[in-house]
């Protein structure tokens, strides 16, 4: 019977070696320093095939490409914002990238949380119906998806949000892909698909 505690303790520490070892066998996710978990981009096949026969888009200026369905087009391109757009008029989709130069002392690690606890109070709220750690080309940051609008050509956004630092800069990469309300469905595997494409310096 003295035996029972110690055996109990082995069988305890042998269940976590195996949870410890099924969770590093999944590589859907990866913790980062701070122990947050973030899923790892993966397109569904139907958003690849959003994307067959499209190409690659490159903004030179800050080391970010991406690729697009056919037909999209460039909108603009500055040294800060890039903005492409699918064929169509009202109904289009679009791909709007800002991004904000920041301190080298600026807070990063508070201020992406923030994004994160802010994108979850719109969700209690009703406004967002999708928040999630997403890290795409090695880079962790926020995603979020706003609600169905209550008008249907109401703008419905999909966004990603990170910090990285690049040309000796600390910068926050928004990166935000939107149609109306009533034509999200059918542009969301191509938003996603472009989204999931990003690679980025970092």
């Amino acid at each position: 019977m003295k035996h029972i505690p110690l055996l109990f303790v082995l069988a305890f520490a042998v269940s976590l070696c195996n949870l410890s070892s099924k969770l590093k066998k999944g590589n859907s996710n990866t913790p980062d320093s701070g122990g947050v978990v973030a899923e790892r981009a993966e397109p569904t096949d139907a958003q690849r095939a959003a994307l067959s026969g499209g190409s690659e888009i490159k903004w030179d200026q800050q080391g970010i490409t991406w690729t697009v369905p056919p037909k999209w087009t460039r909108s603009s391109e500055e040294s800060k914002t890039l903005v492409w757009r699918s064929p169509g008029g009202s109904d289009a989709a679009s791909l709007d990238v800002n991004i904000s130069t920041m301190d080298e002392n600026f807070p990063t690690d508070a201020s992406i949380k923030a994004f994160y606890d802010g994108a979850k109070t719109r969700a209690k709220n009703g406004e967002v119906d999708e928040v999630k750690w997403l890290e795409i080309d090695g880079l962790k940051g926020v995603e979020f998806r706003e609600a169905n609008p209550e008008k249907p050509d109401g703008f419905r956004r999909l966004q990603w949000m990170a910090y990285r630092k690049f040309a000796g800069q600390v910068q926050l990469v928004n990166v935000m892909l939107a149609t109306d309300g009533k034509d999200f469905k059918r542009h969301q595997d191509a938003m996603y698909g472009i989204l999931y494409s990003t690679k980025l310096v970092h």
